[in-house]
């Protein structure tokens, strides 16, 4: 099953996986209920605009966005627009955002971690738990030490 699409329309609807196979399809799999997936970008976030404009768009943001880092601050920890029992933001070439901000990328990887960190909070949630949400930083093999080097500085 190499180069398998998986949630494509074309290829096969029903598949058929070994048993080797399966922890890996599990892995990729979220539990039952409802998932908010959005894909982002990271080559097309020059710019700060472009990175609210990216957000906007992937996360269906209500048109009251302020377009500033408060903002997207709390459009991130509310959603109330888009309810899901979990919720995953994935941004392709990560390493290419804001590349000459680093006080601005800061600013973003910050309003990331605060905003999970939100969803994970049972204070105020359905049935007293946490949300997942989960991003999912995609970059090259080159830039993966030092991507983490810099999340993990936030």
């Amino acid at each position: 099953m190499k180069n398998l699409e998986l949630w494509g329309l074309g290829g096969p609807s029903l598949l058929v996986v070994s048993v080797e196979c399966q922890s890996l399809f599990a892995a990729m799999m979220p539990p039952s209920g409802s998932v908010a997936v959005a894909r982002l970008d990271g080559a097309a976030m020059i710019e700060t605009h472009d990175v609210f404009d990216q957000f906007s768009r992937a996360l269906r943001f209500p048109v009251y966005f302020g377009w500033n880092w408060d903002a997207l601050s709390d459009c991130l920890r509310d959603l109330s627009w888009w309810p899901a029992d979990r919720y995953l933001v994935i941004i392709d070439h990560a390493e290419s955002i804001l590349l000459g901000g680093a006080e601005e990328r800061g600013s973003l990887l910050s309003i990331l971690s605060q905003a999970a960190q939100e969803w994970a909070n049972p204070v105020g949630k359905p049935n007293g738990e946490g949300i997942p949400f989960k991003v999912l930083l995609l970059c090259v093999e080159d830039s993966v030490e030092a991507l983490r080097a810099e999340v993990d500085s936030w």
